[in-house]
């Protein structure tokens, strides 16, 4: 609700503190929420560094999009240290639950690798 301003006024800050609430609590989707805000700096300061560790403990319980968003961060070295491997380990498990993303990204590092 306070993310898109539906039924309020938009308030980036006050999703931040909802998702961290939920997210504390283990909610894969709530993690996956919270780090895509630490990713695009909304309601909170940017900080990638944040942003994978709640991308990993979304992914880690099998959320495909978070998967994909912490492979990405692993193949571009955005909050993590750089780590091919990591990273198409982590695009495998997104592309495995039918994530088009992720499917092209490993279809693209194989072309690359050839």
């Amino acid at each position: 609700m306070y993310e898109e301003g539906r039924g309020v006024e938009q308030d980036y800050a006050e999703t931040v503190k909802l998702y961290k609430l939920a997210a504390e609590q283990g909610d894969a989707v709530a993690q996956f929420h919270f780090a895509y805000m630490y990713e695009e700096g909304r309601g909170a300061a940017q900080d990638y560094a944040e942003a994978a560790k709640w991308y990993q403990l979304s992914a880690e319980q099998g959320d495909a999009v978070a998967q994909y968003n912490l492979a990405k961060m692993y193949a571009e070295g955005r909050g993590v240290v750089k780590n091919e491997s990591e990273a198409v380990k982590w695009y495998q498990m997104s592309a495995e639950q039918g994530d088009e993303d992720a499917q092209a990204a490993l279809a693209a590092m194989k072309k690359i690798r050839k």
